[in-house]
């Protein structure tokens, strides 16, 4: 059975692994990871939760939300979200979305949004739509 819960200091090794696989745009450093880890923990706009199977992390999902004009309050938006490739197509994405959208519901976010290459499928099948084009410039 896995659980979702916030993540703790104790789970960085585990997020950090699962980090890297998720990344294919960016090599994920490990002092980087770990100043952001202890600084995302301590964040209040930032959710970060993971997802845990027989003691071990098996995924996470790290989102933010913020106020914006558009929404006339605030929104959510899914950053990050990866489970262990062995146990996808399990459920535990859709728990750590379930979780998210919990947690923006109680700070009032209108919406939670995030962008995708390879989930489309999955993130309709939970209810999500498509809005827009996404873009990136890097610095």
């Amino acid at each position: 059975m896995t659980t979702i819960r916030r993540a703790e200091l104790r789970d960085c090794d585990a997020v950090f692994s699962l980090a890297k696989a998720f990344a294919t745009s960016f090599v994920v450093e490990r002092p980087a990871f770990d100043s952001s880890f202890a600084d995302l923990l301590q964040s209040p706009e930032a959710f970060l939760a993971t997802a845990v199977n027989q003691e071990l992390v098996v995924g996470y999902l790290l989102g933010f939300d913020h106020p914006a004009f558009f929404a006339n309050g605030r929104v959510s938006w899914v950053e990050e979200i990866m489970v262990s490739e062995e146990l996808r197509r399990h459920g535990i994405g859709r728990q750590l979305m379930a979780g998210f959208e919990v947690w923006a519901r109680t700070r009032q976010s209108k919406l939670v949004a995030l962008a995708t290459r390879r989930a489309a499928p999955f993130y309709r099948s939970i209810g999500y739509e498509e809005s827009a084009n996404y873009f990136r410039k890097l610095l």
